[in-house]
């Protein structure tokens, strides 16, 4: 795994390498299940708490950190008023990336977020059983599922991202070795939009603890910058989580 204290060139490596031998849309306001239809309705799960700090069925991120790691990484982020949009275009941020064996990185995500997942021969996932983190729904069907940015890009570019060069956005909005990219009902990511935790938190409170330190984990990674009200939302948060 990347330290989180190394630069985004080390970062935006390790995705590749790590990436090369294995999944629509981004919570920046701009959402698509990828098949052009619309939100689905889905059926509610049960509530046991899972790995990763979700609904029971979910699998645990990759590189999230403890609740001590967390709160040390949030300590370190530089706090300051969000930035302009001035700019921004999600064509900045390029996405879905090839991943080898003809899977892209929403493909990657569905078939490691899934259980029971099986792929045709251009490696689109044709069944299998999904969980949402964000609301613990639960669908049959990849199309109904949506890839979430945990950090959207917009608020990516608010906070440091735009001055960053072609091949960091890229990285950025591909990475799949920090809990950076995550399946969730369409619903509750074209809810969350760009929005930071402040405005916006998971229905299910049972996923805030994993959701604040994949958060954290994300923006101290890219050195991205937070906002007063973002940090305090973070430390609630975090104090939600088991000892």
């Amino acid at each position: 795994m990347v330290s989180r204290q190394q630069t985004w060139a080390a970062a935006g490596l390790a995705v590749v390498i790590a990436l090369g031998a294995v999944g629509c849309s981004s919570g920046d306001g701009k959402k698509s299940s990828g098949d052009g239809k619309a939100s689905p309705s889905v059926s509610v799960s049960g509530g046991a708490t899972g790995a990763g700090g979700g609904p029971g069925g979910v699998k645990a991120l990759p590189g999230l950190p403890t609740v001590s790691m967390a709160r040390t990484e949030l300590a370190g982020l530089k706090v300051v008023p969000a930035g302009s949009m001035a700019g921004y275009s999600r064509d900045k941020f390029q996405h879905w990336i090839g991943q080898g064996a003809k899977c892209d990185t929403r493909e990657t995500v569905l078939d490691r977020d899934g259980t029971g997942v099986k792929k045709d021969a251009e490696c689109k996932p044709v069944s299998g059983k999904w969980v949402s983190r964000y609301d613990h729904l639960t669908v049959d069907s990849a199309s109904k599922m949506d890839i979430d940015h945990t950090v959207p890009l917009a608020n990516a570019w608010r906070s440091g991202a735009n001055s960053w060069m072609p091949e960091q956005r890229k990285a950025f909005a591909n990475d799949l070795t920090h809990p950076q990219l995550v399946a969730v009902s369409a619903t509750s990511n074209r809810a969350k939009g760009d929005q930071s935790p402040d405005q916006w938190a998971p229905p299910a409170k049972d996923y805030w603890c994993a959701y604040a330190e994949s958060w954290t984990a994300v923006k101290a990674t890219y050195k991205l910058t937070v906002t007063q009200a973002e940090k305090a939302k973070l430390t609630e948060m975090l104090n939600m989580c088991a000892a």
